[in-house]
C-alpha cells in the first residue's frame, strides 16, 4: 500500500533540492518558468506535479501543485498545493511567505509561515500535527537562516561559473517546513543531455544526502532510512538569463521502492509580470 506520508515526502523533496538566487545576475525583465513533472514509483506512474516560478531582480513567487493519479489515487486521494514569495537582497533569497495545503480522503491540513530576514516569525498549522514524545525539539535558533521548501526551487550559480558543472551542485541547503528542520547536501556527479518539450540540452547531475536536524522522532524508521539513503539524485537545468539552475528530475529510494519525479515539459520565457510578496 502506498503511504500518503511517503508521497508527501517525495513531492516536498522536489521543492527542497535547491536554494538561492543571484540578483546581480538577473536582468530587469522577469523570467517565467513553467514545468510539468511525472511521478513514478517502481516504474509505475502514480502522480503528476506542476511548478511555476516568477523571477525578477528584487522579488520572486513560486507555486507547486501535485496530485496522485491512476491506481495510486484509488489508494490515497492526495493533493498538494504549495506557494512561496519573497524578496532578493544582495544575491540571496529572503522568503517572506510560505503556505501549503495537503488533502487526502481523511483530512485537509494547511501550513502557513511568515519569515523576515531569513528567520521564521510565525507558523500556523491547522489542524496541528500530533506532538508526540521523543521528537527532537526545533529551537528558535534552528529557525534562522533557513529556506522554506518552495523558496528552494531556484539555485544560484556564482558569477563566472558554468551553469552545468560542479558549481551548480555543490552546496548544503537548510530547510524548515513548519514542523521539521533538515539539511540537503548536493554533490556534483556528472552531466546528462535531456530532451523534452521546451528544453533540449545539458543538465547537471547531483547526488544528494538528507540530514535530519530537528522535529523528527528519534526512533523513526523512515527518518533513519532517509538519513542512510545514498540513492538520492537530482538533475538541475540551467536558466541562462538569470544565471540560476532549477530541478529537472529528482529520484530517490523510498521504503516502497524507487520514486522518480521527472520533467515532461520545461519552459522558460521572459515576461512583464511582477512578483509580489504578501
Amino acid at each position: 500500500m502506498i503511504s500518503p506520508l511517503s508521497v508527501r515526502r517525495w513531492f516536498a523533496l522536489l521543492g527542497c533540492l535547491a536554494a538561492g538566487l543571484d540578483a546581480s545576475a538577473a536582468a530587469a525583465q522577469a523570467d517565467l518558468i513553467r514545468a510539468r513533472y511525472s511521478v513514478t514509483l517502481v516504474g509505475l506512474h502514480i502522480g503528476d506535479a506542476s511548478a511555476s516560478g516568477l523571477l525578477q531582480p528584487d522579488g520572486y513567487k513560486i507555486d507547486l501543485n501535485a496530485q496522485l493519479s491512476g491506481l495510486a489515487a484509488m489508494v490515497s486521494r492526495l493533493q498538494m498545493a504549495l506557494a512561496s514569495s519573497g524578496s532578493i537582497h544582495k544575491g540571496t533569497v529572503v522568503p517572506a511567505t510560505y503556505a501549503t495545503t495537503s488533502a487526502n480522503a481523511y483530512e485537509t491540513r494547511t501550513v502557513r509561515m511568515s519569515l523576515h530576514s531569513g528567520a521564521v516569525t510565525a507558523v500556523d498549522v491547522s489542524p496541528p500535527f500530533e506532538d508526540r514524545e521523543g521528537r527532537v525539539p526545533v529551537t528558535e535558533a534552528l529557525k534562522r537562516n533557513i529556506l522554506d521548501p518552495t523558496s528552494a526551487l531556484i539555485m544560484a550559480v556564482p558569477p563566472g561559473q558554468s551553469l552545468v558543472g560542479p558549481a551548480a551542485c555543490n552546496r548544503t541547503i537548510p530547510v524548515y517546513d513548519g514542523f521539521t528542520r533538515f539539511d540537503i547536501t548536493l554533490y556534483y556527479a556528472g552531466m546528462r543531455t535531456v530532451s523534452v518539450p521546451g528544453y533540449v540540452g545539458p543538465v547537471s547531475v547531483c547526488s544528494a544526502r538528507y540530514k535530519p536536524v530537528a522535529g523528527h522522532k528519534v526512533d523513526s524508521k523512515s527518518t533513519a532510512f532517509m538519513a542512510a539513503n545514498r540513492d538520492i539524485e537530482v538533475w538541475l537545468a540551467p536558466v541562462e538569463h538569470a544565471h540560476v539552475v532549477v530541478p529537472f528530475r529528482v529520484s530517490l529510494r523510498t521504503m516502497a521502492g524507487m520514486a522518480v519525479v521527472d520533467a515532461v515539459e520545461f519552459n522558460i520565457a521572459p515576461t512583464e509580470q511582477t512578483a509580489t510578496t504578501h
